[in-house]
């Protein structure tokens, strides 16, 4: 504390009187050096934020930060892979692919004075509406379609125009043969198509849609901020690896026959749809393969979703007396019957407590195993599960391929398998021997048919033998031997029977009835709980009896479809 005196003389300075504490300089310095300290100390503090904050960046996210840099000025570019061609047997080429270009726009490219110039163009020579194209043209995308897959005669005519903004890019589109009738494209059902992105739909194209279409590559580029490419040095790429060539079993002049001979067999009959295989009995290869309603792969975009579904193994049928043949042989096989055996048919029998007869309720006295199958008594059918057991006749089913898919070689296969022995009633048991109350697909039915053209052999069904020039492992599989030569053999004359004194005398072929087997069946369709008067209706067969080439079977569904077949 500090005490003046007043002066005591004019002009006289008030002297200063000593006072406590420290001097005035030291504490100056002290107070100097705190303010050092603190400043220091906020330096400091500052500067390990910063160094925290750098090593952050520069460290912790340097990958992040690169990656997002190089996205600036680097562009990939997917290198598409050249999807593989699909050929038949004789390697005539059913797929192929063809270049069409789709048209683009980049909208930031083009000026606005020049926007209704270029909107007017595109859509008078490519059909699409002009508010359309404008609304494109104003908006801030980078990139936008207009219209895809345009042939060769509109990208040259558009390469006129020298429309700002506007591109070409080529892609490929596949490309198939006409088929059977004027608005199908061969074996469509078949084959399936390919979308415009470029995948496999329905059929062989999306079963084997990997194979088929390879692997696309990319390349990397450098481009400056207009979007012109920079060369410094080359460009990281990576090649596409392309499709594989698949070569079917199919035979085409086979296949063209046979989808006009349903259409026409759908159109006389007034049915609703049918469909016809025709196998290598040797083999397993499946040489034609048709269906009617069906469309055209090369205009595939307007056709309804339902003419894609293939009823030939995406749908499921009770396959009536057809199935009679699987449920006779398993007998003869078992030692319970034979071709020769006698039984007592008086148009019906009571199974499990229900009443179950023959096709026409007549009353045959003392027939035989064959008539049964000439017939196609129902009930001859049911006693000779009843001669075998019904644990055979079960086993049977599941032998012939009932339990199980076909494993065809075609997309969206549909299969229902049998229930546990024990779950099935006696009548139930009774009922799937001529074919009601078991669900199957055509594939199945077929492969199953052709064990008594095959010598007693199961031949696997496939459709494709090569894919990449190697044989597929379903056109390899080995052969099963199911029931005995002989009573294969025995079948084949049971079922040449038919055609010439039973239920096939309509499939008879002038100069070879005595050596053309086959059977007949007609089942009635389980809509909403009850059995209508819908049928399918359904043959199968194959000749010469002796040695025979390709089996054929047809099938056909209408609700008014006569019922010639029992």
């Amino acid at each position: 504390m500090s005490v003046y005196q007043p002066a005591g003389r004019l002009g006289m300075a008030p002297r200063p009187v000593a006072r406590r504490g420290a001097p005035a300089p030291e504490r100056d310095r002290g107070y100097s050096r705190l303010r050092v300290l603190w400043l220091l100390a906020v330096a400091g503090g500052l500067a390990l934020l910063i160094w925290g904050r750098l090593f952050y960046w520069q460290v912790q996210q340097h990958h992040v930060l690169a990656a997002e840099a190089v996205s600036q000025y680097t562009e990939t570019i997917a290198l598409p892979a050249t999807r593989g061609q699909v050929f038949d047997s004789s390697m005539l080429p059913l797929a192929i692919n063809v270049t069409v270009y789709s048209v683009f726009v980049s909208p930031d490219q083009v000026p606005a004075s020049q926007r209704e110039h270029v909107a007017l163009q595109l859509s008078t020579l490519l059909g699409r509406p002009e508010p359309d194209v404008m609304t494109i043209l104003q908006s801030k995308r980078k990139f936008a379609y207009i219209a895809r897959r345009q042939p060769k005669e509109i990208a040259d005519q558009l390469k006129t125009f020298k429309l700002p903004g506007v591109g070409l890019l080529a892609e490929e589109q596949r490309s198939y043969l006409p088929g059977g009738t004027a608005a199908s494209s061969l074996g469509s059902n078949l084959l399936g198509f390919v979308n415009n992105n470029g995948d496999g739909q329905y059929g062989v194209e999306a079963f084997y849609n990997t194979q088929l279409a390879g692997r696309a590559g990319t390349m990397s580029t450098y481009r400056d901020l207009l979007g012109r490419e920079i060369v410094v040095g080359k460009s990281s790429q990576t090649d596409p690896v392309n499709g594989s060539d698949i070569v079917l079993t199919i035979d085409s002049s086979i296949q063209h026959a046979a989808e006009q001979a349903i259409a026409n067999g759908v159109a006389q009959n007034h049915a609703a749809s049918g469909s016809v295989l025709v196998m290598d009995p040797k083999t397993g290869a499946i040489i034609a393969w048709a269906d009617y309603p069906t469309f055209n792969g090369n205009s595939y975009a307007g056709t309804p979703v339902e003419n894609f579904i293939d009823p030939a193994v995406s749908h499921l049928y009770e396959p009536g007396s057809t199935m009679k043949v699987v449920t006779l042989a398993g007998a003869i096989n078992n030692g319970a019957i034979t071709p020769q055996t006698t039984i007592n048919d008086p148009g019906y029998i009571r199974v499990g407590g229900f009443t179950l007869g023959d096709w026409d309720r007549q009353n045959r006295g003392i027939v035989t195993f064959t008539k049964v199958l000439e017939s196609s008594l129902n009930v001859g059918a049911i006693k000779s599960m009843q001669a075998e057991g019904a644990e055979a006749f079960y086993r049977n089913l599941i032998a012939f391929g009932f339990n199980k898919p076909s494993g065809v070689d075609v997309a969206a296969e549909s299969t229902v398998p049998l229930k546990s022995f024990s779950d099935y009633r006696d009548s139930e048991m009774a009922t799937m021997t001529y074919g009601q109350g078991i669900n199957v697909n055509m594939v199945q039915m077929l492969a199953a048919e052709n064990v008594i053209a095959n010598g007693g052999r199961y031949a696997q069904p496939h459709v494709v033998e090569r894919v990449g020039g190697k044989p597929t492992a379903l056109a390899t599989a080995p052969q099963t031997q199911l029931i005995s030569p002989d009573t294969a053999a025995q079948m084949t004359q049971m079922m040449a029977s038919v055609v010439q004194n039973g239920s096939g005398w309509k499939t008879r072929i002038p100069g070879f009835e005595k050596q053309e087997a086959g059977k007949t069946g007609t089942s009635q369709m389980f809509i909403d709980g009850k059995y209508t008067l819908e049928v399918w209706s359904s043959y199968v067969g194959f000749m010469p009896t002796t040695n025979p080439p390709p089996i054929l079977q047809t099938w056909a569904a209408s609700p008014n479809c006569p019922r010639l077949l029992p």
